[in-house]
């Protein structure tokens, strides 16, 4: 799909409205038929869009995503609604009415930004992908607080907004994902120079691997997950320099850093505590254990352990029934002998992955009974931990 113009034309949309919900199975049957009607281009670049709306639902739900224009680099990097939605809150909240949406891509955050009552002016120098932000902001309707333009963010003047939100581009066609920050596109040197000049705030998504030394003095660090899903961390200027948090969606649960030290390694306890990964990126791990004084299983894997029972958002508990050293006939053996028929397999700091482990200790379940084994280290011995959620 290089142009989306036949697309936004009446017959482009009513072919759009024929084929939202056509199964990939079938795909090649109906563009056979309506090939008929219909330029044979036109009709791809319809069933291309249908797929693209269909893979788009998870990140935008079904309404929005029936009616958006996406590109397949679109539909990979955009933003969750969720989390835009998150974000352009923080902005709104802070007295922002304004926004210079740097890197902009299919205008997911935009629309979040404009959602929220905020005037966004939205650039990206791809053609294809500025046009599929101006085609989105009008098919949702906010076309009034959305300006898209077509440029190299660098050569942009934000001068008159309140605020800058840069996204860079993380992907690469030849090196695929980038990790140095230096390497986005643009760089995050850039971007931190464009945040400072913001005359009241400014947010730039990074990957949540960013290293903590390559975080600015001047920022506040957030790293946001979705449903335990860890989506991507923030720098944010104008805000609290220096404060470290973690932020758990839906709900918007945040912790703060306290400063606390590591928890010392202490010998497995009746409960297992997994930190969410938004926690364990911002390494907040010792703010979670310090409420039921939880020690770790071992100095480098961020599984906190406790007899204590505590109840908090930022960790799934485990109650631990068995400790052994790793070793499959014995795990396979135990699993027989207590009819379980349910195995999940988790590890941190294991080789062996999960679904190995899971076809070798249990090829045929033995019952109804669940067990999750962590595979793991516990004082730098390789260890199983068998238990269950603690409801």
């Amino acid at each position: 799909m290089n142009d989306l113009a036949p697309l936004l034309t009446p017959e482009g949309r009513a072919l759009l409205d024929e084929v939202r919900d056509t199964d990939p199975a079938h795909e090649l049957a109906v563009a056979t038929r309506l090939r008929r009607d219909h330029p044979a281009e036109l009709v791809s670049a319809a069933l291309g869009q249908a797929r693209l709306r269909q893979r788009a639902v998870a990140k935008f739900g079904a309404e929005d995503a029936a009616r958006m224009f996406f590109t397949p680099n679109g539909v990979e990097q955009s933003t969750r609604r969720s989390v835009a939605a998150y974000r352009a809150e923080r902005l709104r909240a802070a007295g922002v009415r304004s926004v210079a949406d740097l890197c902009c891509g299919i205008g997911g955050d935009a629309i979040a930004l404009a959602r929220a009552g905020i005037r966004v002016l939205a650039v990206d120098r791809d053609p294809q992908t500025a046009a599929a932000a101006r085609a989105n902001a009008e098919a949702l309707g906010l076309a009034g607080l959305i300006e898209v333009r077509e440029a190299d963010v660098t050569e942009v003047d934000p001068a008159g907004y309140d605020a800058v939100f840069v996204d860079p581009a993380r992907r690469s066609s030849r090196r695929g994902r980038i990790f140095d920050p230096e390497a986005y596109s643009p760089p995050l040197s850039w971007a931190v120079r464009a945040a400072l000049q913001a005359p009241l705030a400014a947010a730039l998504k990074v990957a949540p691997g960013i290293p903590h030394e390559a975080v600015p003095a001047e920022a506040e660090a957030e790293w946001i997950s979705d449903g335990g899903d860890v989506k991507e961390a923030v720098l944010w200027f104008g805000t609290a320099p220096g404060t470290v948090r973690a932020t758990l969606l839906p709900g918007s649960r945040t912790l703060v850093s306290r400063g606390l030290p590591d928890p010392g390694v202490r010998p497995v306890g009746r409960y297992l505590y997994e930190p969410d990964g938004a926690v364990i990126r911002s390494h907040l791990v010792a703010e979670v254990a310090e409420p039921f004084d939880g020690g770790l299983i071992d100095p480098t894997i961020a599984y906190v352990t406790s007899d204590a029972l505590r109840e908090t958002p930022f960790a799934t508990a485990y109650e631990i029934t068995d400790v052994l050293p790793f070793n499959v006939k014995k795990l396979k053996a135990l699993l027989r002998e207590r009819e379980v028929g349910v195995l999940t397999v988790k590890k941190r700091g294991s080789a062996v992955e999960p679904e190995e482990l899971r076809r070798k200790a249990l090829p045929k379940p033995h019952g109804t009974a669940s067990v999750t084994v962590f595979l793991t280290r516990v004082a730098g011995a390789p260890t199983m931990l068998l238990g269950h959620p603690v409801r």
